[in-house]
């Protein structure tokens, strides 16, 4: 089973790009959207190419901001949206499929911003949504994929020197609720596989040619249950694949 989670950064916008050549392209069983930026009518009427798939989403109550969307070619057993907390539940972030044998969530986490106005917010969301991982981890493994929002060590942006604590993303803060993570029994995939991978970035700057530059973000994961990892055969980040800020990452599964 293949996996792909990628933040499109407005999914109107990048289906004027190359978005459905690139989704054939991945020939994925599953392909998980964040950053949709529309109401659920506009996802599904946006995806209606793809009407052979099975779509979900969950949009936030704010028109053109947030939001998580579900392309899969496997019907799961049931579809949740959200973590059940009303004050973390209006931005259309977290999704989960019961897939038989694990749980994938969809989550598009929270960003700091620019000035950091959310940072305060952002590590109480990080602990309800820790919380909710457990709590669904109780009944069966997890697969958790999407937007992080974090680099968790040096190696995972280009230049961690000039971003440590001062710029969203990189905040003690932030990489505090990755370290809870890991620490709580989540394997980052990627890192998994490839521990001492250099300039693999998942985001870059639309500012001063970054991604041409490389410089570059990695804060799109995959992470699974630690007793679900013997499952995950491989993990990668496709960052040919262009149409938005991010490119898709994703895992190859044996289920």
């Amino acid at each position: 089973m293949k996996i792909i989670s990628w933040n499109v950064n407005g999914i109107r916008a990048i289906a004027k790009k190359n978005f459905f050549t690139a989704i054939e392209g991945l020939d994925a069983d599953i392909i998980c959207l964040q950053e949709t930026k529309a109401q659920d009518d506009q996802v599904a009427e946006t995806l209606e190419p793809l009407k052979h798939n099975h779509i979900y989403c969950n949009s936030a109550l704010r028109p053109g901001y947030s939001g998580t969307a579900v392309i899969s070619g496997i019907k799961p057993l049931k579809v949740t949206k959200d973590i059940g907390i009303s004050e973390h539940d209006t931005e259309g972030r977290v999704q989960c499929l019961d897939l038989g044998q694990f749980f994938l969530v969809n989550v598009y986490v929270p960003n700091s911003g620019a000035e950091l106005a959310r940072l305060d917010y952002r590590q109480e969301w990080d602990k309800a949504f820790f919380e909710y991982l457990k709590d669904l981890e109780k009944i069966k493994p997890l697969v958790v994929c999407g937007d992080l929002n974090v680099a968790h060590k040096p190696i995972d942006l280009a230049r961690p020197q000039a971003n440590y604590n001062k710029s969203a993303g990189y905040m003690q803060e932030e990489i505090d609720g990755m370290n809870r993570l890991v620490q709580g029994g989540f394997t980052d995939t990627f890192r998994h596989f490839y521990p001492d991978s250099l300039g693999r970035y998942s985001w870059w700057s639309f500012r001063a040619a970054a991604r041409s530059r490389n410089i570059g973000w990695r804060i799109d994961y995959f992470l699974v249950s630690r007793s679900f990892l013997p499952k995950v055969k491989d993990a990668f980040i496709y960052e040919e694949i262009t149409g938005s800020d991010h490119c898709p990452v994703g895992i190859i599964l044996e289920v």
